[in-house]
């Protein structure tokens, strides 16, 4: 009943701007997803939500979901394990939330960004560092070549593996990461890093933790077993659940 509780003054003090996928009393910790967008908006949001919820039910944690960044405040973060900019685009917090989140970080908290989660705050350079780079262009979507770094959140892949997706150039911003998934530019068109393309990532910053992927535009890389896989290990990570 504990639980219970806390979960229904959670949802009470955020109103209609916060919804839980699948809060049960048997679920060990939450996290909160965010896919509020001041700019392009993808069609995959959804399919990324029921992703996460499925990831959520597997592992018995809360999936909390809201399109508005208001939610982003001490009293509601208390119980969040981990935050998740899921296709997240532009300028969406204000300097409130943005001193929040950076205290949530710094308390030993999880952050996931998920594709155009690096397209996402240009004018906040903490928020840069976090992710590890911003968005810069990218490619039509097609066919690539993914080049995989041993690790466990990696033991799943194969050494080389190809998945359709639209590809991203950065403007990397934070190396010190460590890198989880290379692109292989020579599998495809518009590719602008021909040396050095990481694609998945996690680092420990500023006393929390951060994983990110570029994969995760089109609606069918979130039933792919291995995005699916990936993504499960990266909000695991982050929360400390690996």
């Amino acid at each position: 009943m504990k639980i219970a509780l806390i979960i229904s003054i959670i949802i009470y003090s955020l109103g209609d701007k916060i919804s839980c996928l699948n809060c049960s009393e048997q679920n060990t910790f939450s996290v909160l997803v965010i896919t509020e967008t001041d700019g392009w908006v993808h069609d995959s949001i959804e399919s990324g939500l029921k992703l996460i919820e499925n990831i959520g039910d597997q592992n018995n944690f809360n999936v909390y979901y809201s399109d508005d960044s208001r939610v982003i405040n001490s009293n509601n973060l208390e119980k969040i394990r981990t935050i998740i900019f899921l296709n997240t685009t532009e300028e969406i917090l204000n300097d409130d939330e943005q001193r929040v989140m950076e205290s949530f970080i710094k308390s030993g908290k999880g952050f996931v960004g998920v594709h155009a989660a690096a397209d996402t705050e240009y004018n906040w350079e903490w928020y840069g560092m976090l992710v590890g780079a911003y968005f810069r262009n990218h490619s039509d979507v097609m066919n690539g070549k993914i080049l995989t770094i041993n690790n466990k959140i990696t033991d799943h892949l194969e050494s080389e593996w190809e998945i359709e997706d639209e590809w991203y150039n950065f403007d990397y911003v934070n190396y010190d990461i460590n890198i989880l998934l290379n692109l292989d530019e020579k599998s495809y068109i518009g590719g602008e890093h021909p040396d050095y393309h990481p694609i998945t990532w996690y680092h420990e910053y500023d006393g929390g933790r951060s994983f990110y992927t570029g994969l995760g535009h089109t609606k069918e890389v979130y039933g792919d077993i291995r995005f699916m896989k990936l993504l499960e290990k990266g909000i695991l990570y982050a929360s400390y659940k690996e």
